[in-house]
């Protein structure tokens, strides 16, 4: 018989193969009956649907945040590597797109994104990483931390509203998207001396 932390990954695996075919639609009725049990059952092991959206939060989180500090550690200029990081965030939301939409657009008939939702601490996480990298990397003056901080806030909310316009429409494949993105970062942030190490 599985201990309850296998029993949990089963009942997650089975929640992300219904979301990855309803979304944002999946209900808790859907998964249990994907399991093959009730759903007092699955209330059990997550509490309510925000249990279970943390729980499928953190599954992605952990794959994304790793994938994300990789794309910012590579030995690129720094042009190649905002395009790195550019791309592997929206390599990831187009690899799961109703994982995404579940985590980011948690009630359907909402519209819009609900930055607050599950997905949140990861974007958190993502703009300390950004902020990090920003104030690490260059010579922004004395000003420095709090310029450091607003540019890792204002990329991620900047790349998380337009990735998700780009994932509902589709009007550019990812690689163009990552240039244009990454032309409008280039900036201030181009020109900045580097920090001398």
């Amino acid at each position: 018989m599985p201990d309850r932390d296998d029993r949990r990954k089963e009942l997650l695996d089975a929640a992300e193969r219904v979301v990855r075919r309803d979304g944002p639609r999946a209900s808790m009725n859907a998964i249990a009956a994907e399991a093959g049990i009730t759903k007092p059952i699955l209330y059990r092991h997550f509490g309510d649907k925000n249990g279970l959206y943390e729980a499928l939060a953190d599954r992605h989180s952990t794959a994304l945040l790793a994938a994300i500090n990789a794309a910012l550690s590579l030995p690129l200029g720094r042009r190649e590597r905002v395009e790195a990081v550019l791309d592997t965030y929206l390599s990831a939301i187009e690899a799961g797109p109703e994982i995404y939409r579940f985590l980011t657009h948690p009630d359907p008939t909402a519209e819009g994104l609900t930055p607050a939702g599950p997905l949140a601490p990861t974007l958190r996480a993502i703009a300390d990483e950004l902020s990090r990298a920003v104030y690490d990397e260059l010579d922004l003056g004395p000003e420095a931390p709090v310029i450091a901080e607003a540019w890792g806030r204002a990329m991620t909310g900047m790349v998380l509203a337009a990735g998700d316009w780009w994932l509902e429409t589709q009007p550019v494949p990812r690689e163009r998207m990552v240039q244009i993105l990454a032309d409008l970062l280039w900036g201030r942030l181009a020109a900045a001396g580097d920090r001398p190490h």
